[in-house]
């Protein structure tokens, strides 16, 4: 779903519609991060001000812990490991997406299996960085596209909508702040599947 309300087309649903007063237009509510589109879970919002400023603080030194949830093509030969590809911004045949380039930005995920079998895998990743695409962009990398992802390379289950959740946000404020999404049904339909997830 879209942050904001696309002036080509308002009829595509969007956080805005939800939260009339979170505009580019208003003063506050404000949108403290971002997730892409078809991404589904955990998005911060701020009421206060004071809030927006703690909660960009923490973002920018590095005081926020992302955890997500994908479920990928095919099983991963080990259980854990860690993504160290610097990616890159291209275009090709007018759609973008993000590349591994040494002249890219440097980008680390940390992963590991959580189960699955030989035709799709419940993977969590640990965002060390935040740029964009990066999950995505990094699970493909790895050769094993999220499921529902054609940018990325997903050929299998092209018609299910992109299967990333953020899954969990925490911020190392004085107190911290943790909060925890639950998955959308396409998800949950191959979670139920591997029978390793109940409800928090």
């Amino acid at each position: 779903m879209p942050v904001y309300s696309s002036d080509k087309n308002d009829s595509i649903p969007s956080v805005e519609n939800f939260f009339p007063l979170l505009s580019r237009r208003k003063e506050g509510p404000w949108l403290v991060h971002r997730l892409d589109q078809d991404t589904a879970g955990c998005l911060l919002i701020a009421l206060r001000k004071q809030a927006l400023i703690k909660a960009q603080a923490c973002f920018a030194q590095h005081k926020v812990n992302k955890v997500y949830w994908a479920i990928v093509q095919g099983r991963p030969k080990k259980y854990s490991g860690i993504i160290t590809s610097p990616l890159l911004k291209i275009t090709q045949k007018g759609q973008w997406k993000m590349i591994q380039d040494n002249k890219g930005q440097n980008a680390l995920t940390k992963w590991k299996f959580l189960k699955g079998d030989n035709t799709c895998s419940l993977i969590e990743l640990n965002l060390q960085t935040g740029r964009t695409h990066q999950a995505r962009a990094h699970c493909s990398i790895m050769g094993h596209p999220i499921i529902g992802d054609t940018i990325y390379g997903a050929k299998k289950y092209s018609s299910i909508p992109l299967s990333l959740l953020s899954r969990t946000l925490t911020l190392q404020l004085e107190t911290a702040i943790s909060a925890t999404a639950q998955p959308p049904q396409h998800m949950l339909h191959y979670i139920n599947k591997f029978s390793i997830y109940k409800k928090s």
